[in-house]
């Protein structure tokens, strides 16, 4: 891979679009999950099943999106996605019925992934150099990780002020009324996001011809599908991707199990998103020199150890210090794999040009917990009361983990040597 000549605001551009254009649809809920499920009187096994809405329309728009961002430039299709996304926000905002809430998350799907997910980390790519590529994708994940949590204080201050300090059990409307400006604030700065996006993140004529192809053919997806490094990091994804889904039961477990208020579950999912883009940076600015595909092992080993904690059952509202050890280990292993796995794709020798092609096909796989993990989580916590449903959750992950890291020592060996 040639040295980037793409700037540096280049980068503080994708990273400013990547995570504001996921913040409707994903962070809010992670955020103030209790809340959403209040204010849409909706379930937990219902709000599952909109993620698998997105989930769906998300694997057909990985599979037909991946070459749409080869084909054209990523600055024009990530600038549609976050106007699409943001207007969704203004129905949303709505509080639609809950066939209207599906609709809306399939929407999003659409918008989120189609247009945006594989220009996203083809741009990064481009940014980084053949040795730069942990560089390049840490600092993409420790941003999102900064936007992310800055856009979640920013909600969670909103919320806080519209609810007011002396009413601790607000009725239907009036949380409403208070989350209604969380979710007009929060579409207003994707919107803008796109508008930067759209002037500033350019390149110029040479350098985008290189990294654009006239056409995708048949032959081009089955070359990229017969990759090995293809087909593990499909596997190494879904499992990675499932302990980021997990962490969205945070929130949730901190109200139910360890029994806080609105704002303080809220206040814990927001320092879980300050912890992820820290764990990215470090990554990115200190372990620059340890070869990045032994990472990955590294990662889900520590992810596996945090979910067994909640496996056995021994984090409760006595064990406070517990709950912080074992968020921070969760932190550590998701959120750091998440900065490590598409990084190592110039590793596994697959071609800058096909970055778009092959992480649609690696997402179709990768991201499939999109489908599946809503509403599994949400039977589990709605049909065993307590921690026992949480147990079962983080059970998945301590399987998922084991499995991840087997995958991603195959790949180590493999090609963590070139």
């Amino acid at each position: 891979m040639e040295k980037t000549k793409a700037p540096w605001y280049y980068l503080l551009l994708v990273i400013l679009a990547g995570e504001s254009v996921f913040f409707l649809p994903y962070v809010l809920s992670r955020v103030f999950r209790p809340t959403i499920l209040d204010v849409f009187q909706i379930d937990n096994v219902e709000l599952g099943i909109c993620f698998s809405v997105y989930g769906f329309v998300a694997i057909v728009s990985y599979l037909f999106g991946g070459p749409i961002a080869d084909r054209y430039p990523a600055r024009k299709l990530i600038s549609l996605a976050l106007w699409l996304t943001a207007l969704g926000g203004v129905y949303y905002a709505s509080y639609p019925s809950y066939f209207g809430l599906k609709v809306l998350y399939g929407y999003w799907g659409f918008t989120s992934v189609f247009l945006f997910w594989a220009p996203m980390i083809k741009a990064a790519r481009l940014w980084g150099t053949s040795h730069s590529q942990l560089r390049a994708f840490g600092f993409l994940e420790g941003g999102r990780g900064l936007v992310g949590a800055a856009l979640g204080t920013l909600g969670v201050l909103v919320f806080a002020f519209f609810m007011g300090q002396g009413i601790s059990s607000p009725s239907l409307e009036e949380s409403r009324m208070a989350f209604q400006p969380v979710i007009y604030s929060s579409s207003i700065i994707v919107a803008i996001s796109g508008v930067l996006v759209w002037f500033f993140m350019r390149l110029d004529d040479e350098q985008e011809r290189k990294v654009v192809v006239n056409e995708i053919s048949i032959k081009e997806l089955k070359v990229v599908l017969k990759m090995p490094s293809v087909l593990l990091l499909m596997i190494i994804v879904l499992c990675a991707y499932m302990g980021y889904k997990t962490t969205d039961v945070i929130s949730l477990f901190s109200k139910e199990v360890m029994s806080y208020n609105d704002v303080k579950s809220a206040q814990v999912a927001t320092f879980l998103l300050y912890a992820r883009p820290i764990v990215a940076l470090l990554l990115a600015l200190f372990f620059i020199r340890v070869r990045i595909t032994l990472l990955l092992s590294f990662g889900f080993v520590v992810s596996f150890f945090a979910a067994l904690i909640f496996t056995l059952g021994l984090v409760t509202h006595s064990t406070i210090f517990l709950f912080v050890l074992s968020i921070i280990m969760l932190s550590i292993g998701v959120y750091g794999l998440r900065a490590l796995y598409f990084a190592v794709m110039e590793k596994g020798n697959i071609p800058l040009i096909y970055t778009g092609t092959a992480v649609g096909l690696i997402s179709i796989i990768g991201y499939a917990p999109d489908i599946f993990s809503g509403p599994m989580t949400g039977y589990f916590l709605d049909q065993y009361s307590g921690i026992q449903g949480y147990q079962y959750v983080f059970a998945v992950l301590a399987l998922f983990s084991c499995i991840g890291a087997w995958v991603s020592w195959k790949y180590h060996v493999m090609y963590g040597k070139s």
